[in-house]
């Protein structure tokens, strides 16, 4: 079910974008053959398929906001850090900030997944369950620019992470707040820059 879940998803974002012929066929066979772990034929680099996601991270902030009843409860959660110190990140090496990224997807990905338990209210639940698919997406896209020569750091549940690139929220609302400017800071930073996108641009 979930393959032909992802595929359908794939076909309703390529149409959302405009002039997007070319990007439906890329995403179409990443994502037929995401769960195979076979790579990408090619890298995706369109950064309009980040700025959908964002959208959809803060369109499930404003479902938040609107929610009266089955809306999680008080927990706390750890996530990545989302400020970006730019003469740090610009002497890290692109392997060193593609670690990072995906860290912090992976952070999100179980921060959100934890959520989904306390969650009850429909809207918000089908919410975060398409921002977690998105960052399942986000990852293969990583995959697909080659950047990593090694993987996240994952870390298990309620645990304390030791790095400085984390930090805890204590409710719902912080963790959207912090998927939201996640993805619009060091992951469109990472992707803009990647070396595979720079070559397919030149």
């Amino acid at each position: 079910m979930g393959s032909v879940a992802e595929r359908s998803k794939a076909l309703d974002l390529g149409s959302s974008l405009s002039g997007g012929v070319g990007l439906v066929s890329v995403l179409m066979v990443f994502v037929w053959l995401g769960e195979n772990q076979v790579s990408p034929l090619r890298p995706i680099c369109d950064l309009r398929v980040l700025d959908h996601f964002v959208r959809e991270a803060r369109d499930s902030e404003v479902i938040m906001r609107g929610c009266r009843g089955g809306c999680g409860v008080m927990k706390s959660y750890f996530v990545p850090l989302t400020s970006v110190d730019f003469a740090v990140w610009e002497h890290t090496d692109v392997h060193g900030q593609a670690v990072e990224v995906q860290t912090g997807l992976s952070l999100l990905d179980q921060a959100l997944n934890n959520a989904m338990k306390t969650v009850s209210n429909s809207p918000l639940a089908s919410a975060l369950e398409n921002n977690i698919s998105n960052i399942h997406s986000l990852g293969q896209i990583l995959h697909s620019l080659d950047l990593q020569q090694a993987r996240s750091t994952v870390l298990p549940d309620d645990s304390v992470p030791a790095s400085a690139q984390t930090q805890e929220v204590s409710s719902l609302p912080e963790l959207l707040q912090v998927q939201s400017s996640f993805l619009r800071g060091k992951v469109r930073l990472l992707l803009s820059a990647a070396p595979a996108c720079q070559r397919q641009n030149s």
